[in-house]
């Protein structure tokens, strides 16, 4: 019996070379597992495709809502965000991918997983520390690292090693962008991008909306609700999560909303460049943030802020199977109880205009804000406050001045 191992399949390049590369250098039976996550019209024709590439089975494992619930969601209530721009979109997908994947080598009692990113991306970490974390037992192949073994350096290269074993598929040598994409984004990476100095080529980059400046001419108003952090509605339809950010995607995407060039740290130490479309998270994660200014106290709101990094660190760099990511969200979750209510805002060119905010639970009151007196508040209250707040800057003062009197 030849040993199996699960192939994380795509369909694309890259991965349908790995199949008879897999077979011819390892003699291995390979299993492929294609883990759907929203890539939408990219899974079409990969059964095929699979079957002709050399493998001898095919998984296509819809994840799409346990995505959405489990790993999209904790990130939103966290107001997770890597470096002040990046929505985690391939972060988030790949700790679900490898569950994924090791359930279906459990399933199939395979020894060993295998999958097809680079030697220099954070994909690679992302895949391998969540395998270690579910499978420690399984033997990971990592193709582009065994440079010894795996010789093709270029397209080019693997679509002549795909016919040198009688793999002829529609692939071409042209270059085109690097993109990865599922439900809550689509990246894109390579070609003008690689030099920060050029400016993205949107008209032939965009696959999920438009620029700002090709956005209608008019606004938008959307409302929507929310209850314990989790989003319900969009303008008074109930939905579930998945079907809340496909809808936000379409609108975000007609507004020109979402659109970030980045250039950011890796993992392994480089700077890359890229672009993320984002349109329906982009909402998601603005309109959740206006609910909390509502509810959350500013002690609580203070110490999320730094939560929220520490939780983006973590699921950025791939430890997302961790208990420092279990008892991070624990707190997350916690604060989430009260952020019930209803979100109104006007997308425009780009920009979600804040167009008013409700919430049962709401720590907002208008007779304190006011400058009215009202029964809470007496305004003497404040110089009692105010004494005793600035009271170590008075002594610190003092003490400089005394030192200074001295000296003369």
């Amino acid at each position: 019996m030849k040993e199996k191992v699960i192939l994380a399949y795509s369909g694309g390049l890259d991965t349908t070379a790995i199949i008879p590369w897999l077979k011819e250098n390892f003699d291995y039976k390979v299993i492929c597992c294609c883990v759907d996550c929203g890539q939408g019209e990219e899974l079409d024709g990969l059964e095929e495709r699979a079957k002709l590439s050399g493998a001898s089975k095919l998984y296509i494992e819809d994840i799409v809502d346990d995505f959405c619930d489990n790993y999209i969601m904790p990130c939103v209530e966290a107001g997770a965000v890597y470096e002040n721009k990046y929505l985690l979109g391939t972060s988030m997908a790949r700790p679900c991918i490898a569950k994924k994947l090791v359930e279906i080598a459990r399933k199939e009692g395979a020894t060993a997983i295998c999958h097809g990113a680079t030697g220099k991306g954070n994909d690679q970490i992302r895949f391998e520390l969540g395998i270690k974390a579910l499978a420690p037992d399984l033997k990971i192949i990592a193709p582009w690292r065994m440079t010894d073994v795996w010789t093709m350096q270029s397209r080019e290269e693997e679509i002549e090693y795909c016919k040198a074993h009688g793999i002829n598929l529609p692939f071409s040598a042209d270059s085109s962008y690097s993109r990865d994409r599922n439900l809550w984004h689509i990246s894109h990476e390579g070609l003008e991008l690689e030099d920060p100095a050029n400016e993205p080529n949107y008209k032939h980059l965009l696959v999920l909306g438009v620029t700002p400046e090709e956005a209608p001419n008019e606004g938008e108003y959307v409302t929507m609700t929310f209850e314990k952090g989790v989003p319900t509605s969009v303008n008074g339809e109930k939905m579930k999560v998945s079907d809340i950010i496909r809808k936000l995607n379409e609108l975000g995407g007609k507004h020109g909303i979402g659109i970030v060039d980045i250039v950011e740290n890796r993992v392994v130490g480089m700077k890359s460049r890229g672009v993320y479309e984002t349109p329906g998270g982009t909402i998601l994660m603005e309109a959740h943030a206006q609910l909390e200014e509502l509810i959350l106290d500013r002690a609580t709101m203070e110490v999320k802020k730094d939560m929220a990094n520490k939780f983006a660190q973590i699921v950025y760099e791939g430890k997302w199977f961790t208990p420092l990511r279990e008892a991070i969200q624990a707190f997350i979750e916690s604060t989430q109880q009260y952020v019930t209510g209803e979100v109104k805002f006007k997308l425009y060119k780009g920009n979600i205009i804040k167009a008013g905010t409700t919430s049962p639970y709401s720590l907002y009151s208008e007779s304190l804000a006011s400058f009215t007196t009202g029964d809470l508040y007496d305004h003497h209250d404040a110089d009692g406050f105010i004494t005793l707040f600035g009271l170590p800057l008075k002594v610190r003062a003092m003490k400089l001045a005394e030192v200074e009197k001295d000296k003369k």
